[in-house]
């Protein structure tokens, strides 16, 4: 089981940070524009784990530093349906993390739950 995997469901949130390399990049199912940094990425996962309800992974798939954890969830009345593609730098740390929902519906609420979220995200980082 990829340790990612592991901490998410354990609920071990502390640990996520010590998985992601300093410059990690993380792309969003919902917003254009990546964010980069351990603490915002950090934040951001968080802030995920409050939004997702009966979060579950359902297949992890590994191919050397590449790695997809596929997904189900719900988000408000919706389910939805994901990846999380991680790519692992060469000290085996999380660079990019890449997440993709569907359907648009799904992908819509979690946007709007996300939106709400990111005040927490600010002032988790302190910059709020």
């Amino acid at each position: 089981m990829h340790p990612f995997r592991a901490a998410i469901e354990t609920g071990d949130l502390d640990a996520l940070p010590d998985l992601l390399a300093e410059d990690v990049r993380f792309l969003s199912p919902v917003a254009f524009a990546p964010y980069d940094g351990r603490p915002v990425v950090s934040a951001i996962l968080r802030a995920v784990t409050r939004v997702f309800a009966d979060f579950r992974y359902v297949r992890e798939i590994s191919d050397g530093r590449d790695h997809a954890l596929v997904f189900k969830a719900r988000v408000g009345d919706r389910e939805v349906h994901g990846c999380d593609f991680l790519h692992h730098d060469d000290s085996g740390l999380i660079d990019e993390f890449c997440v993709m929902v569907r359907p648009l519906s799904g992908a819509k609420a979690l946007s709007e739950a996300m939106a709400v979220q990111f005040e927490a995200v600010k002032r988790e980082m302190g910059l709020a």
